[in-house]
């Protein structure tokens, strides 16, 4: 579920190259897109997202994708053969460089489960792929504080706000994680309080998380809030914020990025 409004970028189809791939934690590998055609994409920073085709199969192509993935999109994108139809997942942009046109994007690897982790780890520079749309889900209403609320899914989201947050912005972001050696270095303003969370071994994401938000101590004043990750993770935070904090519904951005026993889509 998501309160996240999808738009339709103006960019189109853009074309692109790997330049490299770097492994930064132990779960989590950066790759380094390039190209010409980057200098159509129009960087919004926060937790910008983008849907990414990547080459499954050998006769897979990009030319032919539609230039936005709304329902005639999508449509148009089942109708290609099976055989030449990549693979499409959404991703946030970690890092954009105009001056070079690059963009980094970060990768959760689950060793080979799914299909992005995977071509991730694995990438050889000069591999081809391709970006379709583009949006933000941060949009924050007048409060006194901020509070961020992910598992490692959402962490390249929650590093890329507290990169461009104002600077003099106060508040709390957790972040969940299931192995503590995935943690990174975030720009984040002095005022926000990171709290890194291990759970355990072989428990769903959220069941450290959750029960620490419920028992957190909130700053005075009106909070924006910002919950992704996992499906539990980001409705649960809702609900809880929601139901037992009494936060208005619109103070509340929510997205799950996946959901435990089925694959993203």
């Amino acid at each position: 579920m998501s309160n996240i409004t999808v738009t339709h970028a103006d960019s189109g189809l853009v074309s692109v190259e790997v330049l490299r791939r770097e492994r930064i934690t132990p779960h989590m590998t950066r790759v380094t897109f390039g190209g010409p055609a980057l200098a159509q994409f129009t960087y919004r920073g926060f937790d910008q997202w983008f849907r990414l085709a990547i080459a499954v199969h050998d006769d897979d192509r990009f030319d032919n994708l539609p230039r936005t993935f709304g329902i005639g999109g999508y449509l148009k994108y089942l109708t290609l053969p099976k055989g030449t139809r990549p693979v499409i997942r959404s991703y946030t942009v970690r890092e954009f460089r105009a001056e070079t046109l690059e963009m980094d994007v970060d990768f959760l690897v689950h060793g080979d489960n799914g299909i992005a982790g995977p071509w991730a780890a694995q990438v050889e520079p000069g591999t081809t792929a391709a970006f379709i749309d583009q949006g933000c889900g941060w949009k924050p209403v007048p409060a006194e504080w901020t509070l961020l609320v992910a598992d490692e899914s959402g962490l390249p989201a929650i590093a890329a706000i507290l990169r461009d947050m104002p600077r003099d912005a106060r508040g709390h972001a957790l972040i969940e994680l299931y192995d503590c050696a995935d943690q990174q270095v975030l720009e984040a303003p002095d005022g926000m309080q990171v709290h890194w969370l291990e759970r355990a071994p072989g428990t769903d994401p959220g069941t450290t998380l959750l029960p620490v938000l419920a028992g957190l101590d909130f700053l005075p004043g009106d909070v924006y809030a910002f919950a992704v990750g996992e499906s539990a993770v980001a409705t649960g935070a809702r609900r809880h914020l929601v139901r037992e904090r009494g936060i208005p519904k619109q103070n509340v951005t929510f997205a799950g990025y996946w959901k435990v026993g089925r694959a993203a889509g």
